[in-house]
């Protein structure tokens, strides 16, 4: 049995598409596609030449693992712990959801610019949650012909649109909470303290009920809400202090505070998802040394029309047209398979590389 690492496969009916196709070969009935590892797992009988046009149409690049097969029998794609994440996740999303316009309420009556920042916190993170859930189940979709690159950038949507209404928010809160730091307006400092005790022991629940999952979304969302019990334990603190101080200054203080935190904390995040929408070349990715290393390869001479773009955030596509001296298709095939190689170290799940043969520089056999 062997092991490769795939990349090119965005749902699981893709994947069990896949993995069909290739038990339908000759010796293919114990070909596994684990989705959620990321590993095609392959008995070594099989013809690798039909497996690899099977990858081709499929629009899937695998590269074989060194290292031995973990399992004995390979696992098959599981969700054993997915329901329990997304119950956790919707609890959450509806506890912010409904806090954050409690808040927007008693920030008003208590006339606390504290707690409207605080609630412009809480409505980015629920609908931070709610979106990134919707458009995670949409991005999941196959390639249509509408959408020839698969859903994958909608899960970008949401990242955008949260940050947006972060940034427009703050903004709004700073204009309103600068002006109090010269001309201080008298808040309710009893009910900030009673609404900070709340909001800790709802926050704090969150928190705790978060903390007991593994999923990676319960772990970021986990620290999303430890931030908001200590951004209230600051509301907490400023309550008490202009109850027995009557520093009212401090609510804007503190209301400015937030608002800046929330725009830095926000702003890499608009700055990043608007280069992906805007198809700049991923980060991590340096052209010139990508051209360098494709002309490195034999035969090749000359390179025109390198593009390479991130489709959303985690996988990048790249487009090739490579000048060659090679004439034969299995030579051709086997340029355009080392430099899928180079863009599979780049995350490039999707490929096109336009191969031209120059017939002046071929080499020609003797008669």
């Amino acid at each position: 049995m062997r092991q490769y690492q795939f990349q090119g496969i965005h749902c699981e009916n893709c994947g069990e598409r896949l993995e069909a196709k290739l038990r339908a070969l000759e010796h293919g009935e114990e070909v596994v596609v684990d989705y959620d590892g990321g590993v095609l797992y392959l008995p070594d009988g099989l013809d690798r030449e039909k497996v690899r046009k099977i990858l081709i149409q499929e629009s899937v690049t695998a590269f074989q693992l060194k290292s031995k097969p973990t399992f004995s029998h390979p696992p098959h794609s599981g969700h054993s712990h997915g329901d329990q994440a997304m119950r956790n996740i919707s609890v959450v999303f509806f506890l912010n959801l409904l806090f954050s316009l409690v808040e927007v309420i008693f920030g008003l009556l208590f006339n606390s610019m504290a707690i409207l920042s605080d609630a412009v916190h809480d409505f980015g993170d629920s609908l931070s949650v709610g979106l990134s859930w919707y458009f995670q189940k949409v991005s999941q979709k196959e390639a249509s012909s509408r959408y020839s690159f698969g859903y994958e950038r909608f899960s970008l949507l949401g990242a955008l649109i949260t940050a947006v209404i972060l940034l427009l928010g703050s903004g709004l809160l700073l204009t309103r909470s600068i002006p109090r730091l010269f001309q201080p307006e008298p808040v309710d400092a009893q009910g900030m303290f009673l609404l900070a005790l709340a909001a800790i022991a709802l926050n704090g629940y969150a928190t705790w009920r978060l903390s007991k999952g593994t999923s990676m979304n319960e772990r970021v969302l986990n620290l999303h809400m430890l931030e908001d019990v200590l951004g209230w334990v600051g509301v907490l603190l400023v309550s008490i202090l202009v109850r027995f101080t009557g520093w009212m200054i401090l609510d804007p203080l503190l209301s400015v505070a937030l608002s800046l935190f929330i725009m830095i904390r926000t702003l890499p995040l608009f700055v990043s998802t608007l280069h992906i929408f805007l198809e700049g070349v991923p980060k991590e990715v340096d052209l010139s040394r990508v051209e360098a290393d494709i002309l490195a390869i034999p035969q090749v001479h000359a390179l025109g029309h390198l593009h390479v773009w991130s489709i959303d955030g985690e996988e990048n596509a790249m487009t090739a047209t490579v000048f060659t001296t090679l004439a034969e298709p299995q030579d051709i095939e086997e340029l355009k398979d080392k430099i899928r190689k180079l863009g599979h170290e780049l995350r490039v799940s999707h490929s096109t590389i336009e191969v031209v043969t120059d017939v002046d520089k071929v080499i020609k056999p003797a008669p």
